[in-house]
């Protein structure tokens, strides 16, 4: 089976608006399991004495409080924004723990992966941005509170307007 060009282009329109779920759901994966790893050493890290003594060795002190915003950003952040539930704030905790990220450990290693630098943290940060100013999409928790929200506040400004 081939698609005309024609036929690929109204199939890419109808499925754009899942473009966010598919940058939600690995973003808010990853960052759950960084999360549960510095905190908890949940896939082998050293948990949160260790992401502690990372941080002591980063000059961020004190210490436990910068490993605990950034293992409970990392944590809180990731599944708002696979639940797409507060997913602007949830795009924002990430982005916040990616801007530590590049200024404390990767910007003296340049761009490249390779050599310590920030390509990988700025191509997250990138993608959390975008959740941030795009938020979660059709596909999201927040589209039905936002909704339910949207249309109570419709319902008592129409009610006010009558009395």
């Amino acid at each position: 089976m081939t698609l005309s060009p024609q036929a690929l282009l109204v199939l890419l329109e109808k499925v754009k608006t899942l473009s966010p779920l598919w940058i939600r759901l690995p973003l808010g994966v990853v960052f759950i399991a960084h999360g549960l790893d510095k905190l908890f050493g949940t896939f082998g890290g050293g948990g949160f004495d260790a992401t502690v003594a990372q941080f002591t060795e980063l000059g961020l002190q004190p210490a436990w409080f910068h490993a605990a915003l950034g293992g409970g950003g990392e944590l809180l952040g990731g599944i708002l924004v696979v639940l797409g539930l507060l997913t602007r704030f949830g795009g924002l905790l990430i982005a916040a723990t990616m801007v530590v990220a590049i200024i404390t450990v990767h910007l003296s290693g340049g761009l490249f992966a390779r050599d310590g630098g920030f390509e990988y943290p700025l191509v997250i940060l990138g993608s959390a941005l975008s959740v941030v100013f795009t938020g979660g999409g059709p596909l999201a928790l927040d589209r039905l509170f936002l909704d339910s929200f949207i249309q109570s506040f419709q319902n008592i400004t129409r009610n006010r307007s009558h009395d």
